[in-house]
């Protein structure tokens, strides 16, 4: 089974940036639409991006559009989150996951598959 790893996580300021990554601890990403996912203290999971295994799909929450961009580099199986302009509302847990293709659409829950990773936290505080 695929298994996902998340880093890039950290502390920062408003208006601050971090890049967060996701990598499989084996086999590869190519085939794969991946989303991201957060959860916040006290708060349900919420999908904030995903983007299909070729990228000619890719959706963002309106909460993150314009700040957040998601990309992935298939050579590196790698898949990333640019997130910039970061607010304190922003704060959560992180996670990567497999996400079913047809789900990746603007407006639309992102519906995760089977594979997740174990989160990485990102906090905004000043």
């Amino acid at each position: 089974q695929l298994q996902l790893v998340e880093s890039g996580g950290g502390l920062v300021q408003p208006g601050g940036s971090l890049r967060l990554s996701c990598a499989p601890s084996r086999l590869t990403l190519d085939d794969y639409t991946i989303g991201w996912f957060r959860q916040a203290p006290g708060k349900g999971r919420e999908g904030v991006s995903c983007i299909s295994s070729d990228s000619s799909k890719i959706a963002y929450a309106d909460s993150v559009k314009g700040r957040f961009t998601t990309s992935r580099d298939n050579a590196k199986t790698t898949v990333y989150l640019q997130m910039n302009n970061l607010k304190p509302e922003d704060t959560a847990v992180y996670y990567c996951a497999t996400v079913y293709r047809s789900s990746c659409e603007y407006g639309t829950t992102f519906r995760a598959g089977g594979s997740w990773g174990r989160g990485t936290q990102v906090t905004v505080s000043s």
